[in-house]
């Protein structure tokens, strides 16, 4: 849902090039509410989702704390990027100076929101890659893992991009999307991995009560 609607809005937004500009930027101008509304109801639907990973994990028979913890807190970044909109960047809107502008609002988006949306989503990832391989699933380890280097690399690249770095700024909004597109894809997978695991172990438990 996240990255379908925020797809559709940089391809058809005036002035906005997806390539170059961050997906934070869509929340701004009169259609800015569309994506606002995009990081509150994903941010909400992540903190369920970070109760149903406790669950899943709990009747699986392998109860874990950092793994939820680490995706409500991505949650809970998601919701503060969309309450606090981001400042201008990259010449849009339209009058903006490339360098963009600081505003409080800006300045929180950026630290501790957008920081936490994506640090925490790669500590999970690492997080579950242990996990992974002490469970025996070496596949699932190995792409946690690379999944959560991808994002750090991803994140400190766009970030540069953002910053007018030469040679990046060109290609900045693709960086970020790419990255998103990664991150979150690992999480639609793991969700559901985690429930063909605790389904099997579920239904087991109630044949065994029976």
């Amino acid at each position: 849902m996240f990255v379908i609607a925020f797809l559709i809005e940089g391809a058809t937004r005036a002035d906005y090039d997806p390539f170059q500009h961050p997906v934070s930027s869509l929340a701004l101008g009169p259609y800015g509410w569309m994506q606002i509304a995009n990081f509150v109801i994903t941010g909400l639907l992540m903190l369920l989702f970070a109760i149903g990973i406790h669950r899943a994990l709990h009747a699986a028979g392998r109860p874990s704390t950092w793994g939820p913890l680490l995706v409500g807190t991505y949650a809970i970044g998601l919701i503060g990027a969309g309450v606090f909109v981001t400042d201008p960047v990259g010449g849009y809107p339209l009058d903006t100076p490339a360098q963009g502008v600081h505003t409080w609002h800006g300045m929180l988006h950026d630290f501790p929101f957008s920081l936490l949306v994506f640090a925490a989503l790669a500590t999970a990832c690492f997080v579950f890659a242990r996990r992974f391989a002490g469970w025996g699933n070496r596949g699932w380890a190995f792409y946690s893992a690379a999944t959560g280097v991808l994002i750090v690399i991803g994140f400190f690249l766009s970030g540069q991009a953002f910053a007018q770095a030469e040679g990046l700024v060109e290609i900045g909004g693709l960086l970020q999307r790419l990255t998103i597109v990664v991150g979150w894809g690992w999480l639609s997978l793991l969700a559901i991995r985690l429930r063909n695991t605790a389904e099997p172990a579920h239904a087991h438990a109630e044949r065994h009560t029976s």
